[in-house]
């Protein structure tokens, strides 16, 4: 079983990069910024459960909080679009409460990403603004967004264009002053969940919530002679003196770590284009930290 279950977090959260050197600060960051992310998911009553959050680089990712639809889904309502906004603020409104606004990096850019095409899409395609009203301002054979990137003429005013751009920000302000105050109000959570994330640096959904609920986690060892809690993905010594036997250079990735890269890739197939010519949903349940 446990070779089912890392080949299903393969394909969903992509490949481990334990060749990846992380040093303690960079991984305490990350795992707040995975906390942040995952309490928010907890606390939200619309957000899909959390199947898994990792510091373990992934990717082009330090870390990421990956939340999986209980069912198929081939709609989201408009209370499930902005419990996204909302998880998706948890991640920069955790270094702020940690670290302060004034050293805040650049670690959260795949979330504001996300965040702002999931606000626009809710206001200039699936008329989930009052404000602006039920018109689609973005054509189809622009991509959905096209407009605003060098794409063809607009087809509205520029009274307009400011009107959308006013909505997507307030969505985006909304959710983070949300994210703000689950935060605030879980501090000691936060504090917790990031400690458990160092020590095991894998915590799964029932992890989370038992750590939320002030509740230990206990780890045993499956029918393998691997553990659970592998070993960090930041070398404590080097040389070869000290290599354990039958140890085995790692393979992997190579070269520098891009942080200012953080894709985020679509989780789930329920996620896809509704039949009928109804626009495709942006990618939503996957955080990632790069």
């Amino acid at each position: 079983m446990r070779e089912f279950e890392d080949a299903k977090d393969k394909v969903l959260m992509g490949a481990e990069r334990r060749s990846l050197v992380m040093n303690e600060e960079e991984k305490k960051r990350t795992a707040y910024h995975e906390a942040g992310h995952a309490i928010t998911a907890v606390l939200v009553p619309e957000s899909e459960p959390i199947h898994k959050a990792t510091i373990i680089p992934r990717g082009r990712a330090l870390g990421m909080v990956m939340r999986l639809p209980e069912g198929d889904r081939l709609s989201m309502s408009k209370k499930n679009c902005i419990a996204h906004l909302v998880v998706a603020m948890g991640g920069r409104v955790a270094e702020e409460v940690v670290y302060g606004k004034d050293n805040i990096c650049n670690g959260a850019m795949g979330d504001i990403q996300m965040a702002t095409r999931v606000a626009r899409s809710m206001v200039t395609e699936w008329g989930m603004s009052d404000k602006v009203g039920m018109i689609a301002y973005a054509n189809d054979d622009q991509g959905g967004g096209g407009m605003f990137f060098g794409g063809a003429a607009k087809n509205f005013s520029e009274h307009t264009a400011k009107e959308i751009d006013s909505e997507i920000k307030r969505l985006i302000d909304e959710a983070y002053d949300q994210a703000r105050n689950y935060l605030h109000d879980h501090v000691d959570e936060l504090h917790r969940l990031a400690e458990a994330l160092l020590e095991y640096e894998t915590l799964s959904g029932e992890d989370i919530r038992q750590i939320m609920r002030g509740q230990p986690i206990e780890r045993v060892e499956t029918d393998d002679t691997t553990p659970v809690n592998r070993r960090s993905s930041v070398p404590q010594v080097s040389g070869p003196e000290l290599a354990e036997p039958g140890d085995k250079p790692e393979g992997g990735e190579g070269g520098g770590m891009n942080r200012c890269r953080s894709p985020v890739k679509a989780a789930d197939a329920s996620n896809r284009q509704k039949s009928g010519g109804a626009a495709a949903m942006p990618p939503l349940l996957r955080l990632s930290r790069g």
